[in-house]
């Protein structure tokens, strides 16, 4: 018994469902060469690889990357470099990307403080105003 396994694909209709997007979504960032599915006759088929590349844009996306900043990304982790120049330099975007991430988190924290004190504010404020009016 001969097992050659097929490896699972996905239509754009499929993707499109699975990520809560449009298909002009996908076909955009096809456009910008962000994925690449196969071609069979006008079917699109998506391969894991594409599926994978679609949920680090979209991540990136929610990040509030831009295209070309989620470009670099998602080109870092398809990525098979070779030879010793090609590994420095994708260590060194990889220890950039890490940074600029490490500093995104920490400006989220502060940001989440200051807004749990503007809230506490406004919650005493809300209150004192009821309270003076009875």
């Amino acid at each position: 018994m001969h097992n050659s396994r097929v490896p699972e694909t996905w239509s754009i209709a499929e993707l499109a469902a699975e990520y809560d997007v449009t298909l002009r979504t996908i076909r955009f960032y096809e456009d910008r060469g962000l994925l690449t599915p196969e071609r069979r006759g006008t079917t699109r088929v998506y391969h894991p690889r594409d599926r994978i590349r679609l949920a680090l844009i979209l991540r990136g996306k929610r990040l509030g990357f831009s295209l070309d900043e989620i470009a670099r990304i998602v080109d870092m982790y398809d990525a098979e470099p070779g030879e010793e120049g090609q590994l420095v330099y994708l260590l060194n975007q990889i220890t950039h990307r890490r940074q600029e991430l490490e500093q995104r988190r920490q400006d989220i924290e502060q940001t989440l403080q200051d807004l749990a004190e503007v809230e506490a504010r406004c919650h005493a404020d809300l209150q004192a105003l009821r309270n003076s009016k009875e």
